[in-house]
């Protein structure tokens, strides 16, 4: 009798695991949402995906995008001294109380629009970069443009309202991956708990999945009065890694729940598999050249996101000649491997020469000759 008092208290207790097998609109709250895979970009699920609407300071993954390019260039650098101006101090809302003349590093200016999302830092920044926010603004207008955010126009750098400055889900998914392709971008956006001057000011992430879902590693939230609620959240787990973005919700609480909802539906459903050749190429012959075959390679791989159960059901083909004519030279494209699912091709690379073959001649044969002869 004990021992099934015991059984039944631990069932009791016992918490079950939750499988999300499917998602529908009403499942999140929010107006609008997309959840993407991050490596390759495909949409996992939306809602009103391409509905333009303001996103607050989910604007600031745009603004750091673009410092992140600048540091990558070398036009700036992270030991760099930003000073305030007085327009950027001039800024309301969420910041770090900039004054005029205030100097800091860039990398506590990034901290502070990535963690606390300063509106201030995000325009000291913007005008360190460009000289001016509205050249700035007018880089991420080009950047929106060059990566296909046909939904997106900037009015400013930090995302405070104003009259045209709108995005979708949908955008903001693709600029979300844009940023983390800068892999150090994360060094802020996992932060929780920080400092700035000298340990005088304390600075708390906005992003409260940082403390209570496995796997994120950020990204950026965003409430103004005309955009709602809003969030960009990143996570991985098991190579898979996720952007969920909801815009519009009613309160930050839907927005981590709406994210979260995405996130798990994601994570439950889905599996991310490495595309890469399985086996080594051999050697083709090569007809007419200075030597008898040529080294092949295929470097390029890829990662692909497949529902859960159906990666072991991805083929792999190889399309390459049985020999080759001189001349042959590196880089020429000879072959392609291609990877298919249900009949469907998925990813294709191609194979080319590793090396130069050059045609035989009399003249070649004779040098070559004449090589050996001298050598000593």
């Amino acid at each position: 009798m004990k021992r099934l008092i015991i059984l039944f208290f631990c069932l009791l207790f016992v918490v079950p695991t939750v499988t999300v097998s499917a998602l529908s609109e009403d499942d999140i709250s929010a107006p609008s949402a997309v959840l993407m895979d991050a490596s390759s970009g495909k949409i996992l699920y939306e809602k009103n995906p391409h509905d333009q609407r303001p996103c607050a300071s989910i604007t600031k993954v745009m603004t750091l995008t673009l410092v992140m390019e600048a540091l990558d260039s070398g036009k700036i650098h992270m030991d760099d001294t930003v000073t305030a101006s007085a327009h950027a101090a001039s800024m309301g809302g969420s910041d770090i109380w900039l004054e005029e003349g205030e100097q800091m590093s860039v990398d506590d200016m990034i901290k502070a629009t990535a963690v606390a999302s300063a509106n201030d830092a995000a325009v000291a920044l913007a005008e360190f970069v460009s000289g001016s926010e509205e050249d700035f603004v007018q880089a991420m207008n080009d950047k929106a443009q060059s990566l296909g955010m046909a939904d997106t126009t900037f009015k400013n750098c930090n995302g405070l309202d104003e009259e045209g400055h709108i995005t979708s889900a949908y955008d903001v998914a693709l600029m979300s991956r844009e940023l983390i392709k800068h892999k150090e971008i994360f060094d802020y956006t996992s932060i929780w708990l920080d400092t700035l001057r000298d340990g005088a000011t304390q600075i708390v992430n906005t992003n409260k999945l940082l403390r209570s879902y496995d796997g994120i590693t950020g990204l950026k939230t965003g409430t103004t009065g005309d955009a709602g609620s809003c969030i960009s959240a990143t996570a991985e787990r098991n190579g898979l890694s996720l952007i969920a973005v909801v815009l519009g919700a009613d309160s930050g609480k839907q927005r981590f729940s709406d994210a979260a909802a995405l996130l798990d539906y994601g994570f439950a459903n889905f599996e991310s598999r490495e595309l890469s050749l399985s086996d080594s190429l051999e050697p083709i012959p090569v007809e007419g050249g200075m030597q008898g075959s040529v080294d092949v390679q295929c470097a390029d791989t890829a990662v692909m996101t497949v529902p859960k159960g159906e990666g072991e059901g991805i083929e792999q083909s190889l399309d390459i000649p049985d020999a080759l004519t001189a001349p042959v030279y590196e880089g020429d494209v000879i072959g392609k491997l291609s990877f298919t699912l249900d009949g469907e091709e998925v990813a294709s690379f191609d194979i080319t020469a590793a090396e130069d073959v050059d045609k035989k001649s009399f003249s070649t044969v004779l040098a070559v000759l004449w090589s050996s002869l001298i050598k000593p």
